[in-house]
This record gives C-alpha cells, structure tokens and sequence, in this order.
C-alpha cells in the first residue's frame, strides 16, 4: 500500500489539472474568506467560514481529486494491473487515495489555524476535528461512488459538478440560515448536519452532547456512499 500511495503522491504532483484542483484553487477560495473574514462573519458567522474551508477543500479537492484519481488509473488499466498483484482492493483503494486524503487534511488544518490567528480559537477543538474527519470519511465515499459513474478524468470535470456545487449549496444555506427553519431536511442533506457540527465546534455555545448527535446523518451518507460505490464502481473500462 505505501509504494502505491508514494507513486500516486507523485502523479499528483505531475497532473496540472489535479494540482490546480486539489491545492491552488481551495486556498485561494479560503484565503479570500478568511481575508474578508468579517464580512462574511456579519452575513453567517465564524464558524460559517470554517465550514466554507472545510467543505472547499473537501468537495473541490478531495472529491473531485477521488474520482479523477480512480477514472484516470482505471482508464490507463493501472487498476486492473495492481488487481493482479499480492495487494487486497481495500489496500489498492487505500494506496490511491492516502495521498489526497492527507494533502486535504493539511490543508484544513493550515488555513483553519490561521483563520484561528486572524479570529480567535474555535470553542471545542476536539469536536471541531470530528466533524473535519467525518466529512472526510463522507467526500471520500461520495468520491468513490462517483468515480463508478465517471468514463475518464475529462468526463470527471462533469460528473462531479452535482454533487460539488450541491454540498456547497447546502453548506451556504446552513451556515448562514441555520437549522431553526426545516431543520429536518438540513440535517438530511449531504453536508447539512457536518455544516452544523463545524459552526457549533467553531461558535461554541451548544451543548457537545447535542453536537455529536449531528455526526449521525454524515455517518448515513458515509453507509449510503459506500453502499453506492460497491454496486457502481468498475475496475476496469466498460468496453
């Protein structure tokens, strides 16, 4: 698993397309919230921008650089190759998808400290980072279902569009609105409850207990996606 995950940390390097994806294009997005950090507080709030962080860099680098990762190997046969080697498919996946799971989790945690330099500290620390992991968990079995769907890396630009702008849709639309309105239907959402959980880490003021009761919708997309991709995702092209 770790030679596949230093030879994919490699090709990620060497793909313009993914590099731009998965770290130029999150930082300058999250660089510009955290700079107009008190306009965008007055319209939500700090914990707002911590989720626009987290789900910039979830759904714009990590989900999409899942399934454009999986869609090119896949397209080249590199995953029908290693299939014949000693490594396990949960290995080859894990090897795959290591290097951009990392690379994310960096990024959140760099730009989440300075936004914390520029504003202040989040409330609760400890549920702050459960609430990043568990998106995480989440972007990466959506980014599995997807890539089942997705014939070739340029096909990737357009399949993973939906569910970008969707998660992104609903992260504006909690973390300025809240949950006081349709509460049930937020929390539901891909994305909704996680937003909830990151404002409340971050703004603090509710009760931890209520807090980690959120972790449960994410969770369900976490089953939900994983069942998805073991029924759509192909190791080798359709013919």
């Amino acid at each position: 698993m770790l030679s596949i995950a230093v030879s994919e940390l490699t090709q990620i390097f060497r793909n313009r397309l993914v590099l731009v994806t998965s770290l130029i294009m999150p930082i300058v997005v999250s660089g510009y919230f955290i700079y107009q950090h008190e306009s965008f507080a007055a319209l939500g709030s700090l914990g707002y921008i911590a989720g626009v962080v987290v789900f910039t860099v979830g759904a714009f680098g990590l989900y999409a650089t899942t399934v454009t990762t999986l869609a090119s190997r896949r397209q080249n046969l590199f995953l029908k190759r290693l299939r014949s080697t000693t490594a396990s498919d949960p290995q080859i996946l894990a090897g795959l998808l290591t290097p951009a799971t990392v690379i994310a989790l960096v990024q959140v945690t760099g730009i989440l400290t300075v936004l914390a330099v520029v504003t202040g500290q989040p409330a609760n620390i400890p549920l702050l980072a459960a609430a990043v992991v568990a998106t995480t968990i989440m972007l990466i079995g959506l980014g599995l279902a997807t890539a089942g769907l997705t014939n070739s890396p340029e096909h990737a630009q357009v399949t993973t569009l939906p569910v970008s702008l969707g998660i992104i849709a609903v992260m504006s639309w909690v973390g300025i609105g809240g949950t006081e309105d349709l509460t049930l239907l937020k929390r539901l959402l891909p994305g909704g409850a996680a937003t909830e959980l990151v404002v409340d880490a971050w703004n603090g003021g509710v009760a931890v207990t209520d807090s980690l009761a959120l972790l449960a919708p994410t969770l369900g997309w976490v089953v939900v996606a994983v069942a998805l991709a073991a029924r759509l995702f192909r190791w080798e092209p359709r013919r």
